[in-house]
């Protein structure tokens, strides 16, 4: 998710073309994201999110997102120092934010971390 549609199309296909047996879906409307979310929630393993975009920023994004699916897992971007910022750390804390990257992100790197992300969830449902 992302509202500068080249990133999201390259972010898309790195993912779709670097990472066996997954499902991409893309955004650039937090809103609309959230309402496919909302609909799919069981269906989703990671929501990768920027921190900037119109309508609802990617903290609450996600904050809503982990409310609809405390199992989904979650990556925030970002170009802007957040590190310091009390939302961000809070939402850390939580787990509302799983991982945090800081732009720009190199495919490679995205890449790595979605697929330990995704292990992640994997380990964790097996423990269920």
């Amino acid at each position: 998710m992302d509202d500068e549609i080249d990133i999201t199309e390259l972010f898309h296909n790195a993912l779709c073309g670097n990472i066996d047996d997954i499902t991409v879906v893309s955004f650039n409307d937090p809103v609309i994201a959230l309402e496919h979310f909302t609909d799919n929630k069981d269906n989703y393993a990671l929501v990768i999110s920027d921190l900037r975009m119109p309508n609802l920023n990617g903290l609450e994004l996600l904050k809503k997102v982990k409310k609809l699916n405390p199992t989904v897992r979650t990556i925030l971007l970002s170009a802007y120092e957040v590190e310091n910022d009390l939302v961000f750390q809070k939402y850390m804390k939580e787990d509302i934010i799983d991982s945090f990257m800081e732009k720009p992100v190199t495919i490679i790197d995205l890449c790595q971390r979605v697929r330990d992300e995704f292990q992640v969830y994997q380990l964790a449902s097996y423990v269920k």
